[in-house]
């Protein structure tokens, strides 16, 4: 049988009580030493500096970003093409040719929009991790700026004046974000 700690030993807030782990659990022969195992309940680091900070590691940064932007990508294109491959019907097509129609066109659009939005975050996830590092803050101007950045070099090859629309565009967006962000940590309970 474990030794569990009384509610003393362990404090009176039920998320700081730890978790016990038996390896010889539901084995029903007599063991005659067991031994029983605290797991921790927080995140564990190897060094203090990764505990004190309140954010994602550039990869995990890159990794969260391109992966969304894809995804997103993925699902508004595949409705676009699903909404062009219907509207391109034709009178007298078959049930099978209209259904090849449709697949083709949400997944010609599908990978099309995937894979711009997927270099979007990388970019956007790049410059942000990259301005961090060199400001050694984090704050929202580093979103800000990343948005900007981001907008700039994504339409770079189109002209500087398409490239300053795009970066503008880029910082506003960013910024409406996080502040809809900001507004949903103070104003929504969680």
């Amino acid at each position: 049988m474990a030794h569990r700690l009384s509610d003393h030993e362990q404090g009176s807030d039920p998320s700081s009580q730890p978790r016990f782990y038996d390896p010889y659990q539901g084995i029903q022969f007599p063991i005659p030493a067991r031994n029983v195992y605290q797991l921790p309940t927080g995140p564990q680091y190897l060094f203090d500096e990764e505990a004190s900070r309140n954010r994602r590691g550039w990869s995990d940064n890159i990794t969260f970003y391109t992966g969304c932007g894809y995804l997103a990508g993925a699902v508004c294109g595949g409705v676009s093409g699903l909404v062009s491959g219907v509207g391109s019907f034709e009178p007298g097509d078959t049930t099978k040719l209209r259904l090849n129609r449709v697949l083709n066109s949400s997944g010609h659009a599908g990978r099309a929009w995937g894979n711009r939005l997927g270099v979007i975050g990388l970019m956007y996830a790049g410059m942000e991790s990259g301005i961090v590092a060199l400001r050694d803050t984090d704050d929202v101007w580093n979103s800000v700026a990343a948005g900007l950045g981001t907008g700039a070099v994504y339409r770079a090859a189109r002209g500087v004046r398409s490239a300053a629309v795009a970066g503008a565009l880029g910082g506003v967006l960013v910024g409406l974000a996080v502040t809809a962000k900001q507004g949903m940590k103070r104003y929504v309970p969680i």
